[in-house]
């Protein structure tokens, strides 16, 4: 049976979790540190052991933490370092780092474009674009969910050829695009809704790091436009001019 918190309704482990992780995000446990034992954590909470162990192997499960047989549970939520340049790729940042990159097609449609991503690309309101929800993940271990925008007179099966290639970069190649470049990057926080939590394997409510961006030829020409939701644990921005 899983005990209840009266007042919220939470479950205890989860409760101790959160508190545990909210420690890690705001530097409280620092990376390599060791946390409390956990007879420590149980009397700061009014928990026991057995609910202490459930919450640290959730943390353990999304590689927050790692316990270490007789020497106790450490923080080991290393961030992966993503700079935000005019070339932004994905798979090259992500390999850099001695990862390996890779991506999901979660859905792909043609729809009618909103005035906000008309402007953004230069195109009227109302004119045909293919959206591409994709997750992107290095080693296995989700890092981003991200909607992306591309004209569909230009680009009528980038659906088709995302699902085939994995990449954004090598399906701007299908279509001739051997390079583009970042015009600009806008930089926000919010919280995970349902679905994104879902698919970032994150608690609901977690911090996500929105990055909206748009993407233009060589010649200037306005071709995708995207919002992507990072999982705010797994990585560390650096903006780079």
């Amino acid at each position: 049976m899983t005990m209840l918190h009266e007042d919220t309704g939470v479950a205890l482990w989860r409760r101790v979790a959160d508190s545990l992780e909210r420690g890690i995000a705001d530097g409280h446990y620092r990376q390599g540190s060791k946390l409390p034992s956990e007879t420590e954590i149980a009397e700061l909470h009014g928990v026991n052991r057995h609910t202490v162990r459930r919450a640290i192997a959730t943390l353990a499960e999304r590689g927050l933490v790692r316990a270490e047989r007789g020497s106790g549970t450490f923080v080991d939520s290393k961030r992966l370092t993503y700079p935000l340049r005019s070339r932004t790729r994905f798979s090259e940042i992500v390999g850099a780092s001695g990862h390996e990159a890779s991506g999901q097609l979660i859905a792909t449609a043609t729809e009618a474009a909103m005035s906000e991503i008309a402007a953004h690309l230069k195109i009227k309101a109302g004119t045909s674009l293919v959206r591409i929800d994709a997750m992107r993940a290095a080693d296995g271990t989700p890092l981003c969910v991200s909607t992306n925008f591309l004209p569909a007179a230009r680009f009528s099966d980038a659906g088709l050829i995302y699902e085939r290639k994995r990449s954004m970069t090598k399906t701007l190649a299908h279509y001739g695009i051997r390079d583009y470049r970042r015009a600009w990057t806008r930089l926000t926080a919010t919280i995970a809704d349902a679905s994104d939590a879902l698919r970032l394997k994150l608690p609901v409510g977690s911090p996500v790091l929105v990055v909206d961006s748009l993407d233009v030829d060589t010649k200037g020409r306005p071709i995708l436009t995207a919002r992507t939701r990072f999982a705010a644990e797994r990585v560390q921005f650096t903006v780079e001019t």
